[in-house]
């Protein structure tokens, strides 16, 4: 029997973390197809071609009419976070940026296309964001769509405890169109009491020939690495016990351990480093701790593909909520008369 299909629309695609998550997602009568994309960055866009059987419309949402897009019935999208970010503890301006305030176009999107569900990423800082407001005028302001509006629910979670070899907590942000009478769970974690580690992740993966270029190393990063041990970072290094930087820096893995939280750019020592060798991660081993298959390829600079990788949301961390959205949907029949 041939399976009904869900139009996905995707918004801040990047290279499709979540797009590839949304369709591998497992249901005897349902599955996603893609309908419409699109991103602001070059190589994300050109990652995301490679990948995928449809086109991504590179450029500005601001200027997107939304209008002359597809009919769908799912909008997902990682709205940009580096506004609501939590690094080194520094004060971002979150709500009141433009970058910030680029979730109102998700907004108006939803509006335009009334879709049956729409999915939301963002980081944990969104949840602290202007004093807990930001969360709140955003989870309101979807409610508030339209004349359906949507039962909104948001939740922090660890893509670790739904099997990503990966500590990386991140807000999910569900609607359901009130219309349709249906109560969305968040799903249990699979994973909570049996972390993948990233030795498990990695093993094998010297194998690989797409994006597993070595990064030029500086003789001084090496010599530090060789003082750091797995798990460790640079508080293990003599004189830096009292320096006030973020854990990440020269953060080495840990071979029984998920990963750290694989990041998009930063300065020296964020890279994120293998747990036996004192290097950093190839941009193919981060590709594995966010949980895309080896064939998928990456385009640009190392830098580029590793500023993809960082802004990715892990395909396999958000097929469970895809699947769940999935499970909502008891029968068939109740859902046509809205598709």
């Amino acid at each position: 029997m041939e399976k009904k299909k869900l139009r996905v629309m995707s918004l801040f695609a990047g290279c499709g973390g979540m797009d590839l998550g949304f369709l591998l997602a497992e249901h005897p009568e349902f599955a996603y197809e893609l309908a419409w994309a699109n991103d602001f960055d070059k190589w994300a866009c050109e990652s995301y071609k490679k990948n995928f059987k449809h086109n991504i419309v590179c450029g500005d949402i601001w200027e997107v009419d939304f209008d002359k897009t597809p009919k769908v019935d799912i909008i997902v999208g990682g709205f940009p976070c580096q506004d609501f970010s939590i690094l080194r503890g520094e004060k971002r301006p979150g709500y009141n940026s433009k970058r910030g305030l680029l979730y109102t176009r998700f907004v108006e999107a939803v509006a335009n296309k009334l879709p049956l569900f729409f999915v939301a990423e963002n980081v944990k800082g969104l949840l602290t964001a202007n004093n807990g407001w930001a969360i709140q005028k955003i989870k309101q302001d979807f409610e508030k769509v339209d004349h359906v509006g949507y039962n909104v629910q948001y939740k922090l979670i660890n893509f670790a405890d739904y099997g990503v070899p990966q500590r990386r907590e991140r807000v999910i942000i569900v609607g359901v169109r009130n219309d349709l009478g249906l109560n969305f769970v968040f799903p249990k974690p699979t994973h909570k009491n049996c972390h993948i580690s990233a030795s498990e992740a990695l093993k094998g993966v010297e194998k690989v020939k797409l994006n597993n270029e070595n990064i030029n190393t500086q003789d001084s990063t090496i010599e530090k690495l060789k003082q750091i041990p797995p798990g460790g970072n640079y508080k293990n290094l003599p004189g830096y016990e009292n320096k006030n930087w973020m854990s990440l820096i020269y953060k080495r893995l840990h071979p029984n351990e998920p990963s750290p939280t694989i990041v998009a750019n930063g300065g020296g020592g964020t890279w994120g480093y293998h747990y036996s060798e004192p290097r950093p991660l190839t941009n193919r081993e981060r590709a594995r701790i966010q949980t895309f298959p080896d064939d998928f390829e990456f385009f640009g600079s190392i830098s580029e593909v590793r500023k993809q990788l960082g802004n990715a949301v892990p395909p396999l961390g958000i097929k469970p909520i895809a699947e769940q959205l999935l499970k909502t949907i008891n029968k068939e029949a109740e859902l046509n008369k809205f598709l």
